[in-house]
């Protein structure tokens, strides 16, 4: 169970990234089409280098520059700074477990913050859904807060989470 938790915190700080930077790209572009991907837009935040780090370990980086859409619930650096250090050094060192929880993160499609909020489920690229739940608080997704909603990227949208999630 600690080596899932560590696997979906790794899979979320790389969401993370995705999201901060596609935030930073949104408002430094016109257009949608001359935003960066999901992945530059994580890069250019600089927030977010657990998350870019665990990608590019996962081997995730052309999945997630790929058309898409793509909505990436990621995890803040705070998020992934909970995770003990060596298990996440473990993680990062096992490729395979890392991809599983990062793409427990990432959803296909392109779901905005106003569709998100109605929805009570959304199944993952990871092949195991997320559950959503709107409440006095704001969205919850699993146990995670949505902190930032629709940081769009041209492959897709980011929604920061504060939390790693973990698939089951």
């Amino acid at each position: 169970m600690r080596l899932s938790t560590l696997k979906t915190g790794l899979a979320s700080a790389v969401i993370a990234v995705s999201a901060l930077a596609g935030s930073a790209m949104a408002h430094n572009h016109g257009s949608y089409e001359s935003q960066p991907d999901l992945v530059e837009t994580a890069i250019e935040a600089g927030n977010f280098t657990t998350l870019v780090a665990a990608v590019q370990a996962a081997g995730l980086v052309e999945a997630l520059q790929a058309e898409g859409p793509f909505t990436v619930f990621a995890p803040t650096d705070e998020a992934f700074a909970q995770i003990p250090t060596d298990t996440l050094n473990a993680l990062l060192a096992d490729p395979e477990a890392l991809a599983n929880i990062l793409l427990y993160h990432v959803v296909p499609g392109k779901v905005m913050a106003e569709t998100a909020v109605t929805l009570t489920s959304a199944t993952t690229a990871q092949g195991q859904d997320l559950t959503l739940n709107l409440t006095d608080d704001g969205l919850l997704v699993d146990q995670a807060l949505v902190v930032a909603t629709d940081i769009e990227a041209s492959n897709g949208v980011i929604h920061v989470i504060d939390a790693v999630v973990l698939p089951e």
